[in-house]
């Protein structure tokens, strides 16, 4: 059975969207099965019609598919983005993870593998601290955090170890130097996820 990896995230304009995708090629490139999701926009109409580009967006919506608790308990291996919103995930993405109490509950959410990644406007807007703030999520969730680290030699240039991140300045859209390290994250998830989805099997049949 191939390894299955949920990508699920929060986008305004686009930009979240761009690393949610570059991250599931990296992890179809290993041959998981990957499902890419989004989470509704709930902002109230006035606030998302102060920018075009988030306006534009909504009106071309939704992207992909929105994401289930049946999502997540499919999955071996999770992703979650979002733009950073005063330092932490927005509201958007939260209220998903903060409805998955059930599975937590039923122990259905320990030993997933589980990264995250973000976007931020200015280069000190909240990127690591977003990061941080999802992965306390997965800790509660008793999930194995993966973080992107500094493996490959040019994610130092990159600069965030936490998860893949991008820095918007002007609104522009992500370049390949963050796509390539969302690229490297989507893989290292899929790959390290196979890994001990392989050592589990390995030692029930013990």
């Amino acid at each position: 059975m191939s390894t299955r990896i949920l990508v699920v995230y929060y986008s305004a304009t686009g930009n979240t969207a761009a690393l949610a995708a570059a991250l599931a090629e990296g992890a179809a490139e290993t041959g998981a099965e990957v499902r890419v999701r989004t989470v509704p926009e709930t902002a109230p109409p006035g606030a998302v019609a102060s920018n075009p580009r988030w306006q534009a967006r909504v009106d071309a919506g939704p992207h992909h598919e929105y994401a289930t608790l049946a999502d997540l308990a499919w999955a071996d291996g999770v992703a979650a983005g979002s733009p950073t919103r005063f330092g932490g995930p927005a509201a958007q993405l939260k209220s998903f993870l903060d409805s998955t109490g059930g599975l937590w509950a039923q122990g259905k959410l320990a030993d997933k593998v589980a990264t995250s990644f973000t976007t931020a406007s200015t280069a000190h807007g909240g990127l690591e601290s977003t990061v941080l703030a999802t992965n306390n999520i997965f800790y509660h969730w008793g999930a194995i955090v993966v973080p992107l680290g500094y493996g490959d030699p040019h994610l130092k240039e990159s600069g965030n170890p936490y998860g893949g991140s991008f820095v918007s300045r002007g609104s522009a859209a992500p370049d390949e130097l963050a796509l390539g390290a969302l690229r490297r994250q989507g893989h290292r998830l899929a790959t390290i996820t196979a890994r001990l989805a392989t050592g589990a099997d390995s030692a029930q049949q013990r």
